[in-house]
């Protein structure tokens, strides 16, 4: 009897030691807005307090950017176009200013947008100019008959938009410099993205990254590329990745987010840990995901030691997280 009740117990305490990460909002949480700034290793020990401090407020203007369009009756494709570009501006994350370099020491910008109501989408890869990639995206969306432009193709139709360009070196941070010399095993991680949904209940999705630090060959990852970091669609869901871009491309781990949904009849809940715990941890990538329903549920799961990530309610109650035990 004695040994039964030490097994029972050693088996609870592994139960506990590997119950997954607080992924969703509380049961009845009206989330209409959720953004994230990148997952990977991020370790209390490395973030000073001010650091701390700098990353949750960064995360919170964002949210109040977007939610006051929201709040105002915008819709879901403004929210997430409107509250990313605080963050393109930060140096804080892998997106626009702050992006990374590549191995020929300059800034290459990827975006994408995607609207649910529609199903219309608009992307750009290695762009050097445009101050904010994730309108740029939208331009393609709105202005192009076309979902992707790269390289110098965006830039030069770019030109023509009105948008705001600064130069490259603009993008540059001596924090990513440093990285690019050091070659950090960490800065591959890195990315900014929003989810929202609207008073119509329509949901939109954006990402927008520098992509991976000394990335060579023209190096395109997920997040502009539909499906594999960005997706939406009113009758599943909006999702917005961020990690190591390839597995989310071999896995289109953003679509399969809505696929387990519409074909396998799960809540978002369990579609989106399945993607992250499942299909992207068994092929051994890292990362992960935000995501949000018509109903205003949201999941959040990664399999990193931590991902920048909030979210905001219909009342306004915000909660922003860092570490994989908040």
């Amino acid at each position: 009897m004695h040994q039964r009740l030490l097994l029972l117990l050693s088996c609870l305490l592994a139960a506990c030691a590997s119950r997954p990460v607080q992924e969703t909002a509380p049961d009845g949480t009206d989330v209409i807005l959720a953004i994230h700034g990148g997952a990977g290793t991020i370790r209390r020990s490395k973030l000073t307090p001010e650091q701390d401090r700098a990353y949750r407020e960064a995360i919170e203007n964002a949210l109040r950017t977007g939610f006051a369009i929201l709040e105002e009756g915008g819709s879901a494709l403004d929210a997430v176009t409107e509250s990313l570009q605080p963050l393109e501006d930060s140096p804080l994350f892998n997106a626009g200013r702050g992006a990374v370099l590549t191995a020929e020491r300059r800034c290459e910008l990827d975006a994408c947008v995607m609207d649910g109501a529609t199903g219309m989408a608009g992307a750009v890869a290695g762009v050097t100019r445009v101050r904010h990639p994730v309108l740029a995206a939208r331009a393609v969306m709105e202005d192009t008959p076309h979902v992707l432009l790269a390289g110098p193709g965006a830039d030069a139709f770019l030109m023509g938009t009105g948008l705001e360009r600064m130069d490259n070196s603009w993008f540059q941070t001596q924090r990513r410099i440093d990285q690019l010399d050091e070659n950090l095993a960490d800065a591959k991680h890195g990315t900014v993205g929003a989810v929202a949904l609207d008073r119509n209940r329509h949901l939109a999705a954006a990402t927008s990254t520098g992509g991976m630090t000394a990335k060579r060959y023209g190096r395109v990852g997920d997040s502009p590329i539909v499906g594999a970091g960005t997706y939406a669609s009113d009758a599943t869901c909006a999702v917005s990745a961020t990690g190591w871009g390839e597995y989310f491309l071999r896995g289109v781990l953003a679509y399969e987010v809505a696929a387990r949904m519409r074909y396998g009849g799960q809540s978002l809940a369990a579609a989106a840990h399945g993607a992250i715990h499942g299909t992207l941890t068994e092929a051994g990538g890292t990362g992960g995901l935000i995501s949000l329903d018509a109903q205003g549920n949201v999941s959040l799961p990664f399999n990193t030691e931590g991902m920048y990530r909030g979210w905001i309610d219909s009342s306004g109650r915000i909660t922003v997280q860092i570490y994989d035990d908040e």
